[in-house]
C-alpha cells in the first residue's frame, strides 16, 4: 500500500513537473523565416549567471517569448508582458524577468517573460526599430491567443526595467505610430521600474541610446525616443518606481514620463525612495524604504482589478 501511494505521488509530481516545464517552454515570437530586419550572421546567442546570480543573456537575434500562465482557479484575466533591463546590450533574464513572473502568477496575473532581440548592426538592419517591433508582436501574441491562455484581452499590461523600462514605455508611447502602428499592441497598462525615458543630453542613459541607436544616431531619433515627448492621450496609465540614488539612470527620467502624463490626465502612480540605487528588482533587502516598493504595486494592480489581494 504504502509503495502504491508512493508511486501515485511519484507520478503526480513528475506530471506537476511537466506542465511547469511546459508552461514555461519558450515559444517563437515571429514565424520561422519572417523575422523582420532580420540578416544572416554568425552570432551566438549566450547566457551566464553572473556573481549576483543573475542570468545575462546576451546576442539575442532570434526573439521569444515565455508563458508564465496564472493557475485558472486564481487567474484574475489579467496579464503582463515583461521587458528585462540591461542596456540593450544584455538581458537581465531572472530578476528583471522570470523571478517577477513568478510574483505575478501568485496574484492570480499571467506574465510573459520576452527576450527580444538585442541591437546589432551584424544581425539586424534599422537595429533601433527592432526591440519595438519585438514589443509589439508580443502583445499582439498574447492578445491573439488570449482564450487559450485564460486572459482578458482588455487586461493585458507591460512591465520593463531600466533599458527595458525604456522598451515598455516605447511601447506605451509608440504602439500608434508608424506603419505597423496597431490597437492590438497597446497596453492597458505599463509599470517602469527605473526606467530610461528620455535619450536627452541631460538625462539619457548613454549606454542604452547608443546601443539602441547605433550608427543610425541622429536628432530626430534622439526626439522620437525621449518618451517623455511621446506621450498622447493613448498612453496607458502607469506605475512608476526610482530611487533618488540611482547612479545608472537619474530618478529625473520617472519624473518627466510622470509629468508627460500629468500634461495628458493620464492617471499615474510613482514611487520615489531616497536609497536603493539601480536594477535591485524584488531583491530589496537593506534598501531601507524601498523594500515597500512590490507592495505599493500590488495594491495598484488590485486597485485596478487585475490582482487578487
Amino acid at each position: 500500500m504504502k509503495l502504491f501511494t508512493l508511486l501515485i505521488a511519484s507520478g503526480m509530481l513528475i506530471m506537476t513537473q511537466q506542465r511547469v516545464q511546459a508552461q514555461q517552454e519558450e515559444l517563437p515570437l515571429w514565424p520561422e523565416g519572417k523575422i523582420p530586419n532580420f540578416i544572416q550572421n554568425d552570432i551566438h546567442e549566450k547566457s551566464t549567471i553572473d556573481a549576483n546570480e543573475i542570468l545575462r543573456i546576451s546576442g539575442v537575434t532570434v526573439p521569444t517569448i515565455t508563458p508564465y500562465l496564472a493557475p485558472k482557479d486564481k487567474a484574475t484575466g489579467a496579464a503582463v508582458m515583461i521587458c528585462p533591463g540591461g542596456g540593450y546590450a544584455i538581458l537581465a533574464a531572472s530578476h528583471e524577468g522570470s523571478d517577477l513572473a513568478r510574483w505575478f502568477n501568485q496574484r492570480g496575473i499571467s506574465a510573459f517573460v520576452l527576450k527580444y532581440r538585442l541591437p546589432n548592426p551584424k544581425g539586424m538592419v534599422h537595429q533601433h526599430e527592432v526591440p519595438l517591433m519585438d514589443a509589439m508582436q508580443g502583445m499582439q501574441m498574447i492578445r491573439a491567443r488570449a482564450t487559450e491562455w485564460n486572459i482578458d484581452p482588455e487586461k493585458v499590461g507591460v512591465m520593463g526595467f531600466s533599458a527595458g523600462g525604456h522598451l515598455a514605455a516605447t511601447l506605451s508611447t509608440h504602439h500608434n505610430k508608424g506603419s505597423r502602428a496597431s490597437a492590438l499592441a497597446r497596453p492597458n497598462f505599463s509599470i517602469l521600474a527605473y526606467p530610461v525615458i528620455s535619450f536627452s543630453a541631460e538625462l539619457a542613459h548613454g549606454g542604452s541610446r547608443n546601443n539602441l541607436l547605433g550608427d543610425e544616431k541622429s536628432d530626430e531619433l534622439i526626439q522620437y525616443y525621449s518618451n517623455e515627448l511621446q506621450i498622447d492621450d493613448q498612453t496607458p496609465t502607469a506605475f512608476l518606481v526610482h530611487s533618488m540614488n540611482d547612479g545608472s539612470v537619474s530618478v529625473e527620467n520617472s519624473i518627466a514620463y510622470y509629468l508627460g502624463l500629468k500634461a495628458h490626465k493620464i492617471p499615474a502612480e510613482m514611487h520615489l525612495y531616497p536609497l536603493g540605487g539601480h536594477g535591485y528588482g524584488l531583491r530589496t533587502a537593506d534598501k531601507g524604504s524601498l523594500e515597500g516598493w512590490p507592495k505599493a504595486l500590488n495594491t495598484w494592480l488590485s486597485s485596478l482589478g487585475y490582482a487578487r489581494h
